[in-house]
């Protein structure tokens, strides 16, 4: 791979060179480069021993994206270098080379793209692929995919590919998808204010059963059917998958079917809406290869039905999308009081509130009897339109956001959680939470400005009357701005400990440097340990102590 990667390149390199030279075959180059390094050092406090540094001392992640267009077409390469991969990180990236590469051509109704690329169908339940640096997730196609418009409306798509797997490739992947706007296919329909999108998608994987014990379907078949249908400020879609039996590392080689749902209902209109969702996941882990773990070779995403957190406090108990089994919902409502009334003063006031929880399916373990003819494999059962007892997760928070003069605003959040620290993270057990965030903005002069961040997270007490996990935290952060170009934070959080932990600052202080498309930043302190999650995807973080250095560029 790495060979016809580099050959590739060069070809690239070439045909980059030749078209700058001649005026007349022009072309657009665009690209964007990072590169974070990190020091990591001793810091007995917070549980880092001269066995936990590496012995690099240093060490870091660099990418580069350089793509080329003209007219119809379009190729580009990516290079990484892990040198050597950052802690947190697999340490199976370690080394450099160009990881990606592709070319495409498109036209009005037809794409086709060769070499690397990423694709969802619908909301990603039997199929997405994606790039997520900061988990360290890279789950590209290698193949071909090919989009077509036959009629208006209509889209097609079709891909075959392989799966990057660190510096190699693993499985074989092929799907299709189509997809009808109502609207725009049928003339009569071209101006309802009802809106009408339907789709659906296929998506097989093969693996060979190389396994002496197990009887491994070699390949694997999954379906899903969307449709979206707005009117107004109306909008209601929902997806629903079935994947049949794919026994793997994940859900203990069972072979029953997989399937989940996903349902989303919203209203919104200037100044207030709501939304709400409903995902229920049962058996629907789906990767290229079977004895895969973690985040590795995933061919399908299953959303996150929590929301989201900003702050470190909030999102220091993020919950984890469970695939082998949860029903989930989520509300949220938000609201703007309007200038020059009793609650939106001068103004405006606006305000947000969500509730989530997620829960354990109601199953029913399936006792196998050894002396049967045929051994039932499926491992449970299931209702689907019950909900089991176990508390995953629930999650209650309110934002208000307040601009009370022309130089300052502040924003007050409030967060009460329960986390089944058990299911989530494999340790522990059931933790309550309460998290306050009190966020201020002073705008010093046009180009000065001063934001002041305090959080409090509280803990509740085990049985022996003492704090569960790190115990509570104080947060509190000061960031200096000077507009375009500076900026200067400093940052404490405090732990006040545990039977299992030391009580700890967590300082940290940062400067950076920006200009137009390019940015640095220099920093120094101590990083806790503890789950980082986007978009339901987590990742362990190891704690650390150290200088880091990062630099990003487009172009």
């Amino acid at each position: 791979m790495k060979q016809y990667s580099i050959a590739l390149a060069i070809v690239l390199a070439s045909f980059l060179s030749s078209a700058q030279e001649d005026e007349k075959d022009f072309g657009q180059i665009t690209g964007n480069f990072q590169t974070i390094i990190q020091s990591y050092s001793v810091d007995t406090i917070i549980g880092i021993y001269p066995e936990d540094v590496p012995d690099e001392k240093i060490l870091s992640n660099s990418y580069l994206n350089l793509n080329y267009t003209k007219g119809k077409f379009a190729a580009g390469i990516r290079y990484e270098a892990y040198l050597n991969t950052m802690l947190g990180f697999d340490p199976r990236y370690d080394g450099h080379g160009i990881a990606n590469r592709f070319a495409s051509y498109v036209s009005d109704d037809f794409e086709v793209t060769v070499g690397n690329f990423y694709e969802q169908f619908g909301n990603g339940l039997i199929l997405r692929t994606y790039e997520e640096k900061t988990l360290g997730i890279d789950n590209a196609f290698d193949g071909v995919n090919v989009k077509f418009k036959p009629l208006p409306g209509i889209k097609l798509t079709g891909l075959i590919g392989t799966q990057r797997y660190y510096w190699d490739r693993a499985g074989l992947v092929k799907g299709l998808d189509a997809e009808i706007n109502l609207n725009d296919a049928f003339a009569k329909m071209d101006t309802s204010l009802t809106r009408i999108i339907l789709g659906g998608s296929f998506v097989t994987k093969f693996q060979k059963d190389m396994d002496p014990f197990y009887n491994y379907p070699e390949n694997v078949g999954a379906l899903a059917g969307r449709f979206s249908i707005s009117r107004n400020a109306w909008i209601v879609s929902a997806e629903y998958a079935n994947k049949i039996n794919d026994p793997s590392f994940d859900n203990g080689n069972i072979y029953k079917n997989g399937n989940a749902q996903f349902l989303n209902f919203s209203w919104s209109k200037k100044g207030i809406g709501f939304l709400v969702s409903a995902l229920r996941i049962d058996n629907m882990s789906f990767r290229s290869d079977r004895s895969a773990s973690l985040n590795d070779l995933t061919i399908n995403y299953l959303p996150a039905i929590a929301k989201t957190h900003g702050y470190a406090a909030t999102a220091m108990y993020p919950f984890a999308t469970q695939p082998n089994g949860q029903m989930g919902f989520n509300a949220e409502f938000f609201y703007t009081f309007q200038k020059e009334t009793a609650l939106g003063g001068k103004y405006g006031t606006s305000f947000n509130l969500n509730y989530s929880q997620v829960n354990a399916l109601k199953t029913e373990k399936i006792i196998v009897d050894p002396n049967a003819e045929v051994l039932n494999l499926n491992g449970y059962t299931t209702d689907i339109w019950a909900i089991g007892e176990e508390l995953y997760y629930r999650d209650i928070n309110f934002e208000l956001q307040k601009k009370i003069s022309k130089t300052f605003k502040f924003s007050l959040t409030f967060l009460y959680q329960d986390y089944n620290k058990y299911v989530i993270q494999g340790k522990d057990s059931m933790i309550h939470t309460n998290t306050g965030v009190l966020d201020m903005t002073f705008k010093l002069s046009s180009k000065h400005a001063l934001r002041w961040e305090n959080q409090i997270l509280t803990i509740d007490k085990d049985v022996n009357g003492n704090k569960k996990d790190y115990g509570d935290w104080y947060m509190s952060t000061l960031e200096y701005t000077f507009s375009p170009n500076w900026f200067l934070a400093l940052t404490d959080q405090y732990n006040t400990g545990s039977t299992l932990h030391h009580s700890a600052h967590y300082y940290y202080v940062a400067g950076g440097y920006t200009k137009g498309s390019n940015r640095i930043q220099l920093g120094y302190g101590r990083q806790r340990e503890g789950i980082k999650c986007v978009g339901g995807v987590c990742t362990f973080v190891p704690a650390a102590n150290g200088f880091n250095l990062t630099l990003t560029s487009t172009f």
